[in-house]
């Protein structure tokens, strides 16, 4: 084959991927459209006769008779087309007010644009999971600009991305540079869910790694975008003595190197002075030309955010202390371990 025809095949095949990708996104807005409409014309139409709650069976039983085969129509998910309205209707879809109105940190076309892109099964997700519209809005930016699955999403709420993400306690702000500073602080979490992993296997830190790096998937998933594996155990040298980072990746929004430090216990501040040894060296010896200074994470049991804050404060190599857990519902003995909003504020 000459090059002139691979390059055709390559073209071609571009343009159907885009192709699809459009119909897909055009079919979707089409069938969210429809589901809002449904859910507004049940929403009044129920508040406007006073029907009971009852007739939305009715409606599901009577809409089979007319169409029989017809999928997505059920009483159960009538209910959900009109919770998706009577919650949305007011921000999303009917607002008149200006763009200039801003919603966690998002202007409303940003909003509204994230919306028609995920599918009826991550909002109602979103619906039964989220408390507030503003928590909603965060995950719905996220799914539409990294266009995660509905796993990948529940993934993200169980680990409660959206109370954990840029609350780090780190030492960013004197450490990396200002355009790399929002980028981390939006990488790294304050906790990370490790579901896959039993309480047992966390008494251990090289049962806790070997483990971790069996089930790296769900470890990326859980650590957030962009982050690619290099190894575990991560051999360096160092006049003529071996030491061996625990875990290494590299995350490509940072262009940076990251070095995690599994830790079984509660966070002690010389864990800070063996992490930037292993920087300096990363810097050195395995970092190129065009990547940015490494970031190390101390991923521990426990800590206690002052002693971090003072462990971290004069240390010229960006790292942050998070916690870790292996179950969805938080400890009682943990809760107060993790500072409140205006701490976490202040230490950052």
């Amino acid at each position: 084959m000459n090059k002139g025809y691979v390059e055709f095949i390559a073209d071609l095949k571009q343009r159907i991927v885009q192709s699809r990708y459009i119909a897909a996104r055009l079919a979707n807005r089409e069938q969210l459209m429809l589901y809002l409409k449904t859910g507004r014309l049940l929403s009044e139409k129920i508040t406007k006769e006073k029907w009971g709650n009852s007739v939305v069976d009715r409606v599901a039983e009577d809409l089979q008779k007319q169409l029989p085969g017809l999928r997505g129509f059920s009483a159960r998910n009538l209910r959900s087309m009109r919770r998706l309205y009577d919650e949305y209707q007011s921000v999303i879809i009917w607002q008149s007010v200006t763009a200039k109105m801003e919603i966690a940190q998002l202007t409303i076309e940003t909003i509204q644009e994230g919306f028609w892109r995920i599918s009826f099964t991550h909002h109602l997700l979103l619906l039964n999971k989220c408390k507030t519209n503003e928590e909603r809005f965060f995950y719905i930016h996220q799914c539409s600009n990294q266009f995660w699955s509905v796993r990948v999403l529940e993934h993200h709420l169980d680990a409660n991305l959206f109370k954990n993400q840029g609350k780090l306690p780190n030492n960013f702000a004197t450490t990396l540079s200002p355009e790399l500073k929002p980028s981390a602080l939006e990488v790294f979490q304050d906790e990370y869910l490790m579901d896959f992993i039993s309480q047992e296997d966390t008494e251990d830190e090289r049962v806790f790694e070997t483990k971790v790096v069996a089930d790296m998937k769900n470890l990326i998933l859980r650590l957030g975008k962009g982050f690619c594996f290099i190894g575990n155990q991560y051999r360096l040298e160092v006049g003529g003595e071996e030491f061996f980072v625990d875990l290494l990746f590299f995350n490509r929004h940072l262009q940076s190197l990251v070095a995690f430090e599994l830790k079984r216990g509660k966070f002690k501040p010389e864990y800070v002075g063996q992490l930037n040894f292993y920087l300096n060296v990363l810097d050195e010896k395995v970092r190129l030309g065009h990547e940015h200074a490494s970031i190390g994470i101390v991923l521990c049991k426990e800590k206690n955010n002052t002693v971090v804050e003072f462990a971290v404060r004069t240390v010229d190599k960006a790292m942050g202390v998070a916690t870790y857990r292996t179950t969805r519902e938080m400890p009682a003995e943990m809760r107060g371990l993790l500072p409140d909003t205006g701490e976490l504020a202040r230490l950052l």
